[in-house]
């Protein structure tokens, strides 16, 4: 059967844990210079709606690094949806190629084509979730700190797609998540119904970062929102993560940032390069995170 990965509940928690430990030693092995090319003659097709340096980047490199070539398709080349219907787009590539890679707006898009695929499907990113994201979020709290389980991780900010996939990370990786959202940004009321038993709301910054674990936070404006940027500013006034706000955690809690980054917005100028911050091992791990989880889907481990 067919394995996709539309967001993190598609792995079992023992999945997700055999996919992080096999990144921390593809990276390992990739720093020896030791790294197996198990991709070896596989197309990994690469459809992006939503650009990213970092999606692009990291999939790209990875699949040539396992052996494999990336195939990269813009807007320009092709329109989920806008044109000709998102199956037969699914049908007609998925017999080309032996993975895809989709970056895009509409969940619903990523699901239908999925649905339609003969091979397996990745969500790189879409409005609603951001799971490869969470992957190299994992892998790097692992590597500093250990196992997430029974911790406590707080997100600061939007409840968008990267606090959705926090949502279903702490269901995965039986960890604590404290989320402090402005009125009228938080996540799917669903999805928090779903998970009450792992989530604290606050109103208060200060109140959920303190005794925390790993903090976390995204950029306040999103692609596809830079006409509510100046609105979303003046809303999340006093959501800003700074040395003062990380001081209340552990001592030894991470900060992470998913990137790009706006300093004196979302993060103060300093925060990313602080004693806290673990955000460049966190960039660098969409690398291998990903290219475990293409092993993975592809029955590679």
């Amino acid at each position: 059967m067919t394995r996709h990965f539309l967001t993190l509940m598609d792995l079992s928690s023992v999945e997700l844990k055999q996919v992080i430990q096999r990144a921390i030693l593809i990276k390992q092995q990739h720093r020896l210079g030791t790294a197996k090319r198990t991709l070896n003659g596989k197309v990994l097709a690469m459809i992006f709606e939503k650009s990213s340096t970092r999606t692009r980047v990291s999939f790209e490199a990875g699949v040539a690094q396992l052996g494999g070539s990336g195939l990269f398709l813009s807007s320009n080349d092709t329109q989920l949806g806008r044109g000709e219907p998102i199956e037969d787009s699914s049908r007609v590539i998925s017999s080309m190629v032996d993975i895809v890679m989709i970056r895009t707006f509409s969940h619903e898009s990523v699901e239908k084509f999925a649905s339609y695929s003969r091979v397996p499907v990745i969500n790189a990113l879409t409005d609603s979730y951001h799971p490869c994201q969470l992957l190299a979020d994992i892998q790097t709290y692992t590597e500093h700190r250990g196992d997430p389980q029974g911790k406590t991780v707080v997100w600061i900010g939007d409840g968008n797609n990267m606090c959705q996939s926090y949502i279903n990370a702490a269901k995965q990786c039986d960890f604590h998540l404290h989320i402090a959202c402005p009125e009228g940004y938080k996540p799917d009321q669903a999805l928090l119904d779903a998970n009450s038993d792992r989530i604290t709301l606050f109103d208060n910054v200060e109140a959920a970062v303190k005794n925390s674990d790993w903090v976390v936070t995204d950029t306040w404006a999103s692609m596809g929102q830079e006409e509510e940027k100046q609105q979303r500013i003046d809303d999340f006034k006093g959501f800003q993560v700074n040395e003062e706000l990380m001081s209340l955690a552990h001592k030894d809690a991470v900060f992470m940032h998913c990137l790009p980054a706006y300093r004196g917005l979302e993060i103060n100028d300093t925060v990313m390069d602080s004693k806290y911050s673990v955000v460049w091992d966190e960039a660098e791990n969409r690398l291998h995170a990903q290219k475990a989880l293409m092993e993975f889907l592809l029955g590679k481990f």
